[in-house]
């Protein structure tokens, strides 16, 4: 395989899946993580190396090391390896997937931001999902009954339990500090903001095709998926919380053997459901009218990247994230034609959000 973001948790859990299994690693592509990617290195001997950037590249213990993004684009073209698996974060994973594509090949997709902005551009026959969510609908989707609604879920974010009154000072330590798990940094924040999600449905869409859509917090996140069919019934996909089982069918196709463990419902006890509350989550605002609208979210990731880069360096709120990318939303109100075009739009995009002042 080709692994784009080798060192974030995906990236791990697809090395785990690799050794498990007796796959081979044809190239790692990794950010700062020197550290960790030198032992990745020894373990799975790749035949290539990237780095994003150039200073970073004495550092990696390998003699064929390129750097920037025209060495991973280079990597995917020159492969002989039929997989990649994009677990790159934000928009930068766009440009890997339309070359991995263009060069025939399979993609194991974390990059949900592909989708999100440039969905009406890509043909989803060679891509296969891994987000937990995505899998679930897909593993649920495998009979021939009418679906009626595919719901995903969501953990809610770190504050899901917080009074609304206190979110305006909510710090980006308050924010990383997710219900659940450990995760990055942006996603942690997408997922305080609910915008992870929204992503996901948009992801959902372009993958799925036209259909109805929506989300719901299941706050112990044991349920991935549930598929409501037109006879009224409804199934839903429980597993742990574990990329490894996605990535194994994204890279094998089928898996025979256990992957994780069982859930045992007897310890689970009760499971608590809850809606995604516009006063709480300030972008659901949004939500039908980019389903209906879906090449629209070119428009929703650049402010989004925007603003977390502003609230990061502390320039504003928490709260003020979602403020920004609903203004953004309003005041951009075209679709992209073009490739071209999608680049176009998310530099004007930026340059719009980082010029608001709150």
């Amino acid at each position: 395989m080709i692994l784009l973001g080798s060192t974030g948790s995906i990236g791990v859990n697809a090395l785990n899946i690799a050794e498990q299994f007796h796959l081979s690693v044809d190239t790692l592509v990794a950010g700062r993580n020197i550290s960790l990617l030198n032992e990745q290195i020894q373990r799975h001997k790749p035949t290539r190396v990237v780095v994003m950037r150039e200073e970073d590249r004495h550092l990696v213990n390998h003699s064929n090391v390129h750097s920037g993004e025209t060495a991973i684009l280079t990597a995917i073209e020159e492969s002989s390896s039929s997989h990649v698996v994009n677990a790159l974060v934000g928009f930068a994973g766009f440009r890997p997937t339309l070359k991995a594509l263009e060069c025939g090949k399979k993609i194991a997709l974390a990059n949900k931001e592909s989708l999100v902005v440039g969905g009406a551009f890509i043909n989803t026959a060679n891509i296969i999902p891994i987000d937990s969510e995505h899998f679930g609908l897909w593993y649920l989707n495998q009979t021939p009954r009418r679906i009626s609604r595919m719901v995903i879920t969501a953990s809610g974010g770190a504050f899901r339990d917080w009074p609304i009154e206190k979110l305006s000072s909510a710090t980006l330590s308050d924010a990383l500090k997710h219900p659940n798990w450990s995760m990055g940094q942006k996603i942690t924040i997408d997922s305080a903001s609910m915008v992870n999600k929204l992503f996901e449905l948009l992801e959902a869409r372009w993958l799925f095709g036209k259909g109805e859509y929506d989300a719901l917090i299941e706050t112990k996140s044991l349920i991935h998926a549930l598929i409501d069919y037109t006879d009224g019934s409804t199934t839903a996909h429980f597993a742990h919380a574990d990329m490894r089982l996605p990535i194994a069918y994204a890279l094998m196709g089928k898996v025979d053997v256990p992957i994780v463990n069982r859930i045992d419902l007897t310890h689970v006890g009760g499971l608590e459901f809850r809606s995604i509350e516009t006063e709480r989550y300030p972008i659901w605002e949004i939500k039908d009218d980019l389903l209906l609208n879906p090449a629209r979210g070119v428009i929703v990731n650049a402010a989004n990247e925007a603003a977390i880069e502003r609230f990061v360096n502390g320039d504003i709120r928490f709260i003020d994230i979602s403020t920004l990318i609903l203004r953004a939303y309003t005041y951009f109100s075209g679709v992209p034609e073009s490739i071209d075009a999608v680049f176009a739009i998310n530099e004007e995009v930026r340059r719009y959000v980082r010029g608001l002042t709150c």
